[in-house]
């Protein structure tokens, strides 16, 4: 397995307790979840039916700004496994650095895969990557420049699986245009990782294609009301983005009264440059409180927003 943060179990395993111990900042998602609904019983014990599919995805529109045509997957990942047999490989780019799964299953597919620094650099790829906001960095593109890269790639992968509180950014509206799919995440805005749902948006050939390999019943039929009755709840992502957008100042603010630089971030994590991330995670594991580290960046440490008030003031004691 890739690196990639909510490996507490390692964090168990090194630094010792219980995994109802730790308050895990390794991941960006954010710890004040939605509420979850009762659900009826038939949610559990019967296969999903394709209206609670069709309405999931309504509701995914709704809540997304577009027409265009959708498939619901079990979280974004599911969608980047797929992502190879859209078409025969070919050459990839990917604008670094980003989320590691695409190199991985690109390459795993037989696609030459080459990392790049800027966007310009993605021209001339049968498949292009960009994560917006990218995750770890939170580096943003503005949708237009985007928009521009079409005309010179042959497909276009935009992951917005952190855009949720920043919606601005998303290209979701122009959704149907030929060559670019979308991937969003639903677990990390609303805080239910957990329930392994996800989506991709784009022209029905695409995604009519990913259906088709996603085999029947990709979604539980928990997940499917869940993320439903989620999506449609405009009030409580109106409320949940404000509140993160504060508490990424509170995070800054705190951090940094210790010495660490930060680097960028979104609304859902923070990256920050430490020094010595090694010896930071340590130093935060005895308050049995986990980051997110990186072997190819020393001093890179990334922090998800804690959730309740007790778990900002572990924060500021470990720190």
């Amino acid at each position: 397995m890739l690196e990639h943060g909510g490996n507490l179990d390692w964090a168990v395993q090194h630094f010792g307790g219980r995994l109802d111990d730790w308050i895990d900042l390794s991941t960006g998602i954010n710890r004040q979840p939605y509420p979850i609904p009762t659900l009826s019983p038939r949610h559990w014990s019967a296969l999903p039916s394709r209206s609670e599919t069709e309405s999931l995805q309504e509701a995914a529109r709704q809540a997304y700004g577009t027409r265009a045509s959708i498939v619901a997957v079990a979280g974004a990942q599911a969608a980047i496994q797929l992502l190879p047999r859209l078409s025969p490989p070919g050459q990839a780019r990917i604008l670094a650095p980003s989320y590691n799964e695409y190199a991985s299953v690109l390459r795993a597919a037989g696609w030459h895969v080459a990392e790049v620094a800027d966007l310009e650099s993605l021209a001339g790829a049968d498949l292009a990557v960009v994560a917006n906001p990218n995750n770890p960095d939170g580096r943003c593109h503005e949708p237009d420049r985007l928009l521009a890269l079409l005309s010179g790639v042959g497909r276009l992968v935009v992951d917005e699986s952190f855009v949720d509180a920043t919606p601005g950014l998303s290209l979701t509206a122009e959704a149907g245009r030929p060559g670019l799919l979308i991937l969003r995440s639903f677990g990390k805005f609303y805080g239910l990782a957990g329930v392994r749902l996800g989506f991709a948006l784009g022209a029905a050939a695409d995604i009519d294609a990913l259906a088709a390999q996603a085999g029947p019943w990709p979604v539980s039929g928990a997940a499917l009301a869940i993320g439903r009755r989620a999506l449609l709840d405009r009030d409580w992502a109106v409320t949940t983005s404000a509140r993160l957008k504060r508490d990424c100042r509170r995070l800054d603010a705190l951090v940094q009264s210790h010495g660490w630089t930060l680097i960028g971030g979104t609304p859902l994590f923070r990256l920050y440059d430490t020094t010595d991330a090694r010896a930071a995670q340590a130093r935060l594991a005895t308050a049995r409180i986990w980051s997110r580290i990186f072997s190819a960046r020393v001093g890179w440490l990334r922090l998800g927003l804690p959730g309740d008030e007790p778990e900002w003031l572990r924060l500021a004691a470990a720190l």
